[in-house]
């Protein structure tokens, strides 16, 4: 485990570093039209806050989705990506490759160099 020094009048004391980091970079891309709603830009290395704010508790992909709406959605129609704070249905998240049903949904923590893919399977007509 990691710690920092400090000497006051003399004395050094050691205290741990938090085992988090301040931010994890990860990759996000948007298919399928979503790109759209983020200035029309497919991929995007985003270099998250590694605490969710709102809970204290390590960033998950739940805190991302809020984020990426909160911080780098342009267009004003929040309800083509989000539905009451969820993912929107239709809309398919890819975790590293693998369906997000496999890595626990929004509660996935996210690592360092994650990949996170959306894709949407809405169309109009």
């Amino acid at each position: 485990m990691a710690e920092a020094a400090t000497t006051t009048g003399g004395i050094t004391s050691f205290s741990p570093l938090p085992a988090e980091k301040s931010t994890v970079l990860i990759s996000v891309e948007f298919t399928g039209g979503l790109e759209m709603l983020f200035s029309h830009t497919r991929f995007h290395r985003i270099s998250l806050p590694g605490i969710d704010p709102s809970t204290q508790q390590p960033a998950t992909v739940g805190y991302l989705v809020h984020w990426l709406c909160e911080n780098l959605m342009v267009d004003t129609r929040k309800e083509l990506f989000v539905l009451d704070g969820r993912v929107r249905p239709g809309i398919l998240v890819l975790i590293n490759d693998a369906d997000w049903e496999l890595e626990g949904e929004e509660e996935y923590v996210l690592k360092e160099g994650d990949g996170v893919m959306f894709v949407s399977t809405l169309h109009g007509g």
